[in-house]
């Protein structure tokens, strides 16, 4: 397949290469500038994809590390790196946001890009590491020594070939493959092609070693690249298993079929009419648990959501309803989705509880004398327990309702103490934001992302 006409659009022009390059050797000019003049010994470096020269076209995050010596007292580090971002996104009249990883970063939003300024310490090797952020200038140097110019056009085919079929991303929401990950594939494989064609290969433990330093055996996970500049590291320890197989599958269609499309996202409808016909003809119903977002990262919310949609899940299989499937959703400011479909969402009145064996006589005998209808299933007494609870709807608002039922985070759990709402989809599709219906199209209909 000629991939010179994708490359073109994914690939970032001479211009916007030469903005995103110019912008980022100044904020780093101007970081170590800013150091020199405070006497702070701290340097900047430029990583990440625009530092490798891996960016997708329009998608350029300009990560700045500013690493500090060994022997700098992490409360310094912390204080000192956060002081230099600050007022280099200052000097750039940008607008200043703190952030959370393994320590606190700020991020600034300079010119129309989204720049990361994380300190950390200077290692010369993994051995030396500090903080999870610390390997990150390994990390691309690594990439900066042994990728190839012409493996720069691979990697951008396969990052964009990941978004597209929705396996894109290691954050704890998608659960996909990381940039860097991306970039190890095609060095090992050596293409884009070779990526998908060795990915056909993979079953769950598979291992990638290209250092081959032989520390496979202490991973665990669905894939196992260990990262070539610490051994102790599975750089695809957040790939999980649904994404692993969603890729094999995107790339098994796509060398069978090669198709363009496959290099843009599938299209979803937000159209309300669409995605109510899409359920009827399914015959299903579903559920929707709406609540507050509370004021955590991304990264500790998704979790959280997951947590407690498992839980629900739980307790509606115990009682009798059949799910079909479940997600979560959230517009990350003011209100968190959990969707819910229901294969059965309405019992009979009463359900059969089982009583002692006939052969118990005190148990049987207390038994039949607090029953009136009672008989025997095999060696077991049984007799009609009233349910509580015939809609799944009615359910779930009593099992929110006391929340202590349920394991779910902290963080979502005050949320739901102030208030909640359940209902059946129909009811609530009127008011529905379109990026959810969107979500929804994607829920109700996974085979979109990964054939078409």
């Amino acid at each position: 397949m000629d991939y010179s006409g994708i490359l073109e659009s994914i690939k970032p022009g001479r211009e916007e290469y030469q903005r995103v390059m110019e912008l980022s050797e100044s904020l780093v000019e101007c970081i170590n500038e800013l150091a020199a003049r405070m006497g702070i010994d701290a340097e900047a470096f430029l990583v990440g994809s625009v530092a490798k020269g891996t960016w997708l076209s329009g998608g350029a995050d300009i990560d700045i590390f500013i690493h500090f010596p060994l022997d700098t007292p992490e409360d310094e580090l912390k204080e000192k790196g956060l002081k230099l971002g600050y007022l280099c996104i200052e000097m750039f009249r940008g607008e200043a946001e703190e952030r959370y990883a393994s320590h606190p970063y700020v991020t600034g939003h300079i010119d129309g890009y989204e720049v990361d300024f994380v300190p950390c310490y200077r290692i010369s090797n993994a051995s030396e590491l500090r903080s999870a952020v610390d390997r990150t200038i390994l990390h691309t140097e690594y990439i900066q020594r042994n990728l190839k110019g012409e493996q720069m056009d691979e990697v951008l085919l396969l990052k964009q070939f990941m978004k597209s079929t929705g396996t894109y991303g290691s954050e704890f929401r998608v659960g996909g493959f990381a940039g860097y990950l991306a970039e190890l594939l095609v060095l090992h494989y050596g293409n884009f092609e070779g990526v998908l064609k060795g990915a056909l290969s993979w079953r769950p433990g598979y291992i990638i070693d290209l250092e081959g330093h032989g520390t496979c055996g202490d991973f665990q996970e669905p894939l196992v690249v260990v990262d070539p500049v610490d051994r102790n590291r599975n750089v695809a320890a957040a790939l999980t298993l649904q994404r692993m197989a969603e890729f094999v599958t995107a790339a098994r269609n796509f060398l069978r079929d090669p198709k363009p499309e496959y290099f843009r996202k599938p299209h979803y409808t937000s159209d309300p009419g669409e995605i109510l016909e899409t359920i009827e003809k399914r015959g299903s119903k579903v559920i929707l648990v709406s609540s507050g977002v509370p004021d955590v990262p991304a990264d500790a919310l998704y979790p959280q959501l997951r947590k407690t949609l498992d839980s629900i899940v739980r307790n509606l299989e115990n009682e009798g309803f059949s799910v079909l499937g479940a997600d979560y959703w959230s517009d990350e400011s003011s209100v968190a989705v959990m969707l819910i479909e229901m294969e059965v969402w309405a019992l009979p009145s009463y359900r059969k509880r089982y009583g002692p064996p006939v052969w118990s006589r005190r148990h049987s005998e207390r038994f039949t004398e607090r029953h009136e209808r009672v008989w025997v299933e095999g060696p077991r007494l049984v007799v009609e327990s009233p349910r509580r609870d015939r809609n799944a709807v009615d359910y779930i608002k009593r099992l929110l309702s006391k929340p202590e039922r349920l394991k779910m985070g902290k963080h979502i759990r005050k949320e739901l103490i102030n208030g909640f709402s359940v209902d059946f989809l129909e009811n609530t599709l009127g008011s529905l934001d379109p990026e959810f219906l969107m979500f929804l199209d994607a829920f109700l209909n996974p085979w979109k992302a990964i054939r078409r």
